[in-house]
């Protein structure tokens, strides 16, 4: 548990989860830099595989395993033996991978501000009074044209796709937290990235932050 003292000096830590498409992570990336504070979302795959000496691979992959959420919470449930254990040696390599990118959050949160993306942040760090949630979302057709136009995805089946990967990272999300990906009362701001754009979302953040430091 973090003293007072170390929660001041840590300023504040801000998560985003983000719709695939909707632009969050073009988002925080221009934060942090404008905020000039740590930007981490991949960093955090390699700081994990490093201290763990998983393949970074195994943590690419976690979020693409949780296609259908039934299935997902079975499996992750259930060791090899069919029962739950608590040693961590014993748990699924999924549950081992989570856990140990959890305290990798933690150890960055710790260092300081910075803004991190994805990878559960925002319930990991829901202990923490000095860190600001938010979602950001878009229109499924903004989306679909960032999709192509950014991540070169190909126009075959793309909302097929694209509402895969927002499933992925929910059924992840939902297993791994008590709370629900994309409900409005698990964070502190929301966006529609497609009706502001990114660099107002940018600024809308920035502000968000400083109001609350002035309160």
């Amino acid at each position: 548990m973090l003293s007072k003292y170390e929660v001041k000096r840590m300023g504040k830590i801000i998560t985003i989860s983000r719709q695939y498409g909707s632009g969050g992570r073009e988002i925080g990336e221009k934060l942090a830099k404008k905020l000039n504070i740590p930007y981490y979302d991949k960093e955090l795959i390699l700081r994990a595989a490093k201290e763990s000496g998983f393949a970074e691979s195994t943590f690419e992959n976690a979020e693409k395993k949780a296609t259908n959420s039934l299935l997902y919470s079975i499996a992750m449930g259930l060791n090899a033996y069919g029962s739950r254990d608590i040693g961590f040696t014993h748990l699924s390599l999924d549950d081992q991978v989570y856990i140990t990118q959890s305290n990798v959050i933690r150890k960055v949160a710790k260092e300081g501000p910075c803004v991190i993306v994805g990878r559960c942040a925002d319930y990991v760090l829901n202990d923490l009074p000095n860190v600001i949630h938010i979602f950001v979302w878009a229109d499924l057709e903004y989306r679909k044209e960032r999709a192509v136009k950014i991540y070169n995805m190909p126009e075959e089946k793309i909302e097929e796709n694209i509402l895969k990967m927002d499933k992925q990272r929910a059924n992840y999300y939902n297993y791994h937290a008590t709370e629900k990906w994309g409900r409005a009362e698990n964070y502190h701001l929301s966006i529609r990235s497609d009706y502001v754009g990114i660099d107002n979302a940018v600024k809308l953040i920035e502000d968000y932050v400083k109001f609350g430091e002035r309160g």
